[in-house]
Formats: C-alpha cells, sequence, structure tokens
C-alpha cells in the first residue's frame, strides 16, 4: 500500500454516496503549475532549469542558517584560511569546501582536518542549548494554557443538551471567545445545568401527590391487554430483569387483572428504582394517550401515593433523596423534548441531529436547518425507515426488499419520506425514463437481467456478468432501441426508492460534526447500548469553535470529496484521475491565505488544524507523492514536498516531508543538495523521533571526505552496535503462517517467546519475564496518568465517544 493511503483512507472514513461537487472539481481547471496528466514526467525539470532549482536550495539552506543562528554559541577559526567563523558544521564544511577548492600553501592532510576539533562548544554546552530549546516550548505551550484556562474562568455562561454538552450561548467571535466545556458520559444522556433550578424537598412527603409525566416503553415484552384512555396502572420493580437490574413494570391496575403494559424508560428507573426500594413508595397513574400503533409508546401519568414503611429522617439520607429525585425531574424535562421511542437507533440518530442543530446552527443555512427539522415531524415510521436506509449501503432499494418488523407499514411510511424530499419515489415509468435507468437495472440480479435481455431478444457478446448485461441494456436504450425497456424494469422491480441528494449530504455532515471523524457513525450509541463498549467520564472543554464559519466547513468538504475520488481512483487503478486529483489538491492548498484555514483562528491553527481544507490537501498531496515515486516521477514528487514544507512551517510531519525531498534529490543525482536537505532537516525543531535519526544516518553516510571534513557529534550514538543475543532452538514445523514450535529446556513444546523465557531464566542471567504484547503497558500507563490523561485541558477531548 502507498505511503499515506491508510491515513487518508481513515481520513475519508465511511465513502459517501453522493459527491456533490464532484462534477465542477473535475471539470474546472486546476491553477496549478505542475503538469502531470500531459506525461511531461520531468514536472519542468530540465537540464538547462538547474540553475532555478540550484536558487530554491539556496534558499533553503538561507533559511536553515537563519534558523541555526538561533543557536549560535560563537566562532572558530577556520584551520585553512585563519578566518572567523561561526561554530555550525554545515557552515564550517562548506567554508572548508570553499578554501581547499581555491587553494592554499598550508599542506593538510584529510586526516588532519578529520582530528581538527573546529567546535569551541563543548558537547555539554550543545545539550544544554538543546534543553534549553525545549524548556522555551514547553513554557510557551504553559503560557497559551494559562490563558486558556484564565479565558475559562472569565466566561462561564453554560448551556446544556441531552448529551452533557456545556457550552455558551451566544456565537463564539474572534475578538470574544468563550470556552466551551461539556461532560462527557456514555452512561448518562441528560444534563443538570440546563434544566430550571428545582426546589428541594424539605421532607419525604413532600413528593406525595406530585404528578410525572413519563411513557411506557418495551411494549412488545408486556402482555396482550386492551388500552382505554384513563386507563389505571400501578408500578412494580423488577430486580430479576436479565436486561436492566433496575427495570420498573408497569402493570394494569384493573380489579382481577395483573398484565404487564411494558416498562418505565430506562433512564427514569434508573433513578427511581432506588427510591422504591430504599425507602418503600408506590406510584399509580393512568394513562392519557392511546398510539397510533400497539407497540408505540404510550404517554402516562404517575405520582406517588404512599409510603409503606416509615423511616427516621436523616440529613444525609434527605441528601440522597434529594439527588435521586432531583435526576428523576432531569429525566422527565428532558424526555419532553425527546420522548422515547419505539426503537433505540431512531432516538439516538433524533439526538445526534438535535445536538449538532443547537451547537453549529451557524454552519447551516435556513432553509437547511428547516429540512433537519422536519424529521421530528415525521411519523415514527417514516423515522425509522429513513434511519434503516441511510445505515445500509444504498442508496437505491427495492420496495418489495423492505421489511423491518418494528416499521408496521413500509408503503405509507415511504409516502411519508418521499412527500418531505427525503426519498425519491420511482413508481412510474415516466418517473423512470427521466432518472435512475443504470441504478435501477443494478438492483435487479443475473436471471432477472437475462430475462429482460431475452424479452428484447439482446444478446450480450462480451458475457453474462451483471456488469455486461446492464452495459448492454443502456447502450441499447440510450440509441433508441429499446422503448419498452423502463416498463419491463418497473414490472420486474416494482416501486424503488433513493434517499435525496439534500438528505445524504446533509446528515452526512451532521454525523461528521458528532463525531468529527468519518469512521464512527450510530454505531457507537449502539455499542453503548448493549454495553460493549463503555466510556469514561471526562471533561470536554473547547476554548474555540472548530469550523467558526460556514465557508470554512463547505471548504473542508470539498477537500473530503477530492481525498475520496482519489482514493477511488486508486481502487481503479486510474492514475489520470489519481494525477488530476494531485493537480487538484496542490492548486488549493494554498491558492491564498485567506482560503488556506477559513475554519481556523490564529490561536488554534495547532489543535483544530485538522479540520482545515489545507490538512485534507496535504494528506492528498503526500498520497500523490508517494504515488510518484512508485511511478519514478522523481521531478514532481520534490515539487510537491517543497510546497508542503515552505506552506506548513509548523507541523509534525516535517521530518518525513524531509526525509523523503532528501532521498529523492538523491535518486536525481543531486548528492549536495540532497544533504544539504537532511543537515537543514536536523535544524528543524518540527523533525523528531524516527525522522530525525534517519537523517542523522543520510548525513553520516552522504557527508563523508571529501563533502564533509567534521564528523558530527551525534556519530557515536547512531554508530554503535546494538548487543544481539542468539538464543538457539530447533522448530518442529515449518509451514508458512503457522507458529513455529519449539522443544524447550524442560522438554515440552512451546513458542518462541517461551523459549526466550526459558533462555534468560538459565544461561541468560537468571531473570525471570513474562511475555506482553503492548495492550498490558497501555493498560498499565493510562491506569497510572489517569488523571493526567483526562485533566481539564481545553481542546483535547472534544466528543464524548472519543476514547
Amino acid at each position: 500500500m502507498l505511503t499515506g493511503r491508510e491515513s487518508l483512507i481513515r481520513l475519508i472514513g465511511h465513502r459517501r454516496r453522493f459527491l456533490p461537487n464532484r462534477q465542477s472539481l473535475l471539470s474546472t481547471p486546476a491553477q496549478s503549475s505542475l503538469n502531470l496528466c500531459n506525461g511531461d514526467t520531468t514536472g519542468g525539470f530540465a537540464a538547462e532549469g538547474s540553475s532555478q532549482h540550484e536558487n530554491e536550495v539556496s534558499e533553503n539552506f538561507k533559511s536553515g542558517e537563519r534558523v541555526g543562528k538561533m543557536s549560535t554559541s560563537g566562532s572558530v577559526a577556520c584551520p585553512v584560511c585563519g578566518s572567523s567563523i561561526r561554530d555550525e558544521d554545515y557552515v564550517i564544511n562548506s567554508h572548508l569546501n570553499a578554501c581547499l577548492a581555491r587553494g592554499t600553501k598550508r599542506k593538510l592532510t584529510q586526516q588532519t582536518l578529520l582530528q581538527l576539533n573546529f567546535c569551541s562548544a563543548s558537547n555539554d554546552k550543545t545539550s544544554y542549548s538543546d534543553s534549553d530549546l525545549k524548556t522555551n516550548l514547553e513554557e510557551n505551550a504553559i503560557h497559551n494554557l494559562s490563558n486558556s484556562a484564565a479565558t475559562e474562568e472569565k466566561h462561564n455562561e453554560q448551556f446544556e443538551s441531552p448529551l452533557n454538552f456545556l457550552s455558551t450561548e451566544s456565537p463564539i467571535s474572534d475578538e470574544n471567545k468563550s470556552n466551551i466545556k461539556f461532560k462527557a458520559d456514555s452512561s448518562s444522556s441528560f444534563n443538570k445545568d440546563k434544566m430550571p433550578k428545582f426546589k428541594a424537598v424539605t421532607s419525604i412527603d413532600d413528593i406525595f401527590g406530585l404528578t410525572l409525566d413519563t411513557f411506557i416503553v418495551g411494549r412488545r415484552f408486556g402482555d396482550e391487554a386492551e388500552l382505554n384512555l384513563g386507563m389505571m396502572i400501578t408500578l412494580q420493580r423488577d430486580p430479576n430483569n436479565v436486561k436492566d437490574p433496575n427495570a420498573i413494570k408497569v402493570l394494569s391496575a384493573y380489579s382481577g387483572t395483573c398484565k404487564v403494559l411494558g416498562f418505565l424508560p430506562q433512564g427514569l428507573a434508573h433513578y427511581l428504582s432506588p427510591l422504591i426500594d430504599k425507602y418503600c413508595l408506590s406510584f399509580q397513574g393512568c394513562v392519557t394517550s392511546l398510539p397510533k400503533h400497539s407497540l408505540d409508546v404510550i404517554p402516562i401519568q404517575i405520582k406517588c401515593e404512599k409510603r409503606m414503611l416509615v423511616i427516621e429522617k436523616e440529613d444525609d439520607e434527605l441528601n440522597i433523596f434529594n439527588s435521586l429525585w432531583e435526576n428523576i425531574l432531569i429525566v422527565i424535562e428532558s424526555s419532553k423534548n425527546v420522548p422515547p421511542c419505539g426503537a433505540k437507533y431512531q432516538q439516538n440518530f433524533s439526538l445526534l441531529t438535535q445536538e449538532v442543530l443547537r451547537s453549529n446552527s451557524h454552519l447551516f443555512s435556513d432553509d437547511e436547518i428547516i429540512f433537519l427539522e422536519s424529521f421530528a415531524s415525521l411519523s415514527n415510521d417514516s423515522q425509522k425507515l429513513f434511519v434503516r436506509l441511510h445505515t445500509r449501503k444504498g442508496p437505491w432499494f427495492r420496495m418489495s426488499n423492505i421489511c423491518y418488523p418494528e416499521i408496521l407499514d413500509s408503503q405509507e411510511a415511504a409516502k411519508g419520506l418521499s412527500a418531505t424530499g427525503y426519498i425519491h419515489l420511482f413508481d412510474s415509468v415516466k418517473m423512470l425514463r427521466k432518472s435512475g435507468m443504470e441504478e435501477v437495472l443494478n438492483l435487479l440480479t443475473v436471471s432477472e437481467l437475462r430475462a429482460i435481455s431475452s424479452t428484447l431478444k439482446k444478446k450480450s457478446k462480451n458475457g453474462t456478468r451483471k456488469q455486461d448485461l446492464v452495459a448492454l441494456l443502456l447502450y441499447s436504450y440510450k440509441d433508441g432501441l429499446c422503448p419498452l425497456l423502463p416498463k419491463l424494469v418497473l414490472d420486474m422491480t416494482g416501486p424503488c426508492i433513493c434517499i435525496s441528494s439534500t438528505a445524504e449530504s446533509l446528515f452526512w455532515r451532521v454525523q461528521r460534526l458528532f463525531f468529527l471523524n468519518g469512521e464512527q457513525d450510530l454505531s457507537a450509541f449502539l455499542l453503548v447500548d448493549l454495553g460493549r463498549v463503555k466510556y469514561p467520564t471526562y471533561n470536554c472543554i473547547i476554548s474555540d469553535r472548530i469550523f467558526s464559519n460556514r465557508s470554512g466547513l463547505l471548504a473542508y468538504e470539498k477537500a473530503i470529496e477530492v481525498a475520496q475520488i482519489m482514493d477511488e481512483s486508486l481502487d481503479e487503478s486510474n492514475s489520470d484521475l489519481v494525477l488530476r486529483c494531485i493537480e487538484i489538491s496542490d492548486s488549493l492548498i494554498f491558492s491564498s491565505s485567506a482560503e488556506r484555514s477559513p475554519s481556523l483562528t490564529f490561536k488554534s491553527v495547532d489543535t483544530f488544524s485538522c479540520f482545515s481544507a489545507s490538512w485534507v490537501y496535504s494528506k492528498v498531496v503526500l498520497l500523490g507523492v508517494s504515488f510518484l515515486e512508485h511511478e519514478r516521477r522523481y521531478h514532481d514528487a520534490i515539487i510537491l514536498l517543497k510546497r508542503l514544507l515552505n506552506g506548513f512551517t509548523c507541523d509534525g510531519r516535517r521530518g518525513y516531508w524531509t526525509l523523503r525531498l532528501s532521498i529523492d534529490l538523491e535518486h536525481i543525482g543531486l548528492i549536495e543538495e540532497s544533504l544539504l536537505i537532511a543537515e537543514n532537516g536536523l535544524l528543524d525543531p518540527w523533525v523528531r523521533a524516527g525522522s530525525r535519526m534517519a537523517l542523522q544516518r543520510r548525513v553520516l553516510r552522504l557527508g563523508k571526505p571529501p563533502r564533509r571534513w567534521k564528523v558530527p557529534s551525534y556519530s557515536v550514538s547512531i554508530k554503535r552496535k546494538i548487543t544481539e543475543v542468539h538464543v538457539q532452538g530447533r522448530p518442529l514445523n515449518c509451514e508458512i503462517g503457522t507458529k513455529s514450535r519449539f522443544y524447550g529446556e524442560d522438554g515440552n513444546q512451546c513458542g518462541v517467546e517461551q523459549l526466550a523465557l526459558q533462555y534468560y531464566g538459565g544461561e541468560g542471567g537468571g531473570w525471570q519475564g513474562i511475555h506482553t504484547e503492548s495492550g498490558i503497558w497501555l493498560t498499565l500507563f493510562g491506569i497510572i496518568m489517569w488523571d493526567v490523561v483526562f485533566a481539564d485541558i481545553p481542546n483535547v477531548f472534544l466528543t464524548r465517544f472519543q476514547v
């Protein structure tokens, strides 16, 4: 796989079914100086143009020289001409080359030059300068963090949502930024601070007679009973419930019958069950409204009638009671905005949409807001059907194949969605002739396509595969040879539906804004509901809006589309389209300073840079570099890498970019320039870890005399020999793909890990150890550093499904 492909796939996430900007992106000429699509593999590099390239290298050299001045600690005398030069490796080497090239009376051998200590500063002093630079960076980061914390204390206006969000109600401006906070807790969907302040009860008797509005859910798990308006009900605990030990059953209160009508919502039962268990409270109520369908939720009213056990009043006990009762009122109040649905996925989808509209309404137009809010006015079946279709592959479906047990009437649900513009319903030949012929043909099976071809007396010459049959029928239809094709297809498929591009685009945006990535979807809610995944409780403090305006979000979406087209082109081995995507990204990544990252503020460029269009385009360009290198088009790759390095001055990826640039320059024979790039890269504070070590190795390999006379100080650590231990063992099997087995020192069969442990436990030094993968060490690190990992630091945790 090409370098950067996996990262781009994660960035794209689930591929979009509609790309609204695809046509305009591919048809508009890209304003790029690269000429990739015309087969010019030199990319503007010619033999006579080498001076231009040398000027660029010289500019990079000078920029690296300016960076080097920051850590200058003195000067040294040249051993050849005696002049004073700066105490820096590349300055000394360049000066020596110039002196030796023009000749001198002083005779020096290579051995003498290599043994001379040109650097006046000691190694200790050099390391001190590095640590001092690191300290300055850390102090700056702490200073910025303290400023954010001060801003957080200054602005304390908060608002809440069913997802435990806390943020400012007023839009965030560049001049007056308020911190957005929310407490992410997957175990609860409600927040206290948004609710009105309820008056605390002074005694347990104060709640008697208070009416609570709620619902009966889980009707399919109850008994079949006839419902009447005003029907009396009573509550009964169900501690042996396998799904929820806090479950509370709702029973009919008619004399002589005791049928289970359903259960109270789980969120309400979580707080009400301790009151019933601890204080022996009894609740009764009545049905306030009848549902349209037998399995829908039933609105009810309940109130506390009596207490069956007298308990002494204590302050601690009253505080516990007040806490539980306040949470009950919060759940009741929240359920008015998000009532329980017959399906959990329907409720999760509504929660997701409402939260995004609440916190990011400035990113949607008025028409888009009206469209998204209309989802709540759809019928129960229509909502369920749309969520079901939205999570399927689609976007085209045959109505005859749509059948869900929780949807009572799929036909009516589809008509409701069609009337509001969420789907397109194709149930007539006239509509099918206008659009959708190719998509509907792909819904047919091979046998059905063969039957239609036989009826029309069309025989495929290329084969009998599905794509061949579809292509044959489409070709005949477009040429006017098969006017009866729409009728035959519709008779075969029946009515078909398709998710509208408007609904697809808007809900893709909603999902992206909620999860802030392309990999998570509604299944994240499902995993939490099933208990498969439990997210820890942490505070999300967002000091700035991720997308400050709509234009920034639209530019980001457009960049994601280019990335998807690039990924699809690689899958299809369409080299021309790959090169086209590279040109588009190169032309848009730095089109102007205003368009580079319109969604970001200056303060948050480091934190939220990954949500800018420039970041996405840089991913596409980097993948394009890998593609060009694979095609041996190194000149074009060099141009792109230089633009990345010049455009992203503060980026952790600079190390890899610098390394690839140095390697590609060596590929085309520019050894001196390759060495200069590697040396300047080591002066870059953003070049770290493995990339720094790789550049050091390149400098040592390319910088041998006569190119460089001075040996860098890091050569000792790079060239040191790593001790290797050889453990002998005879494998019992040599099959590829199977785990190797050995005879251990105890005579029993074991794996290679146990064989190594036995060696170190014996002649290897008497050590005792265990074999583990990285999971146990990450777990231990997380436990030990828990308070640090989940500390309240701005812009670290952005969603409640982040860890």
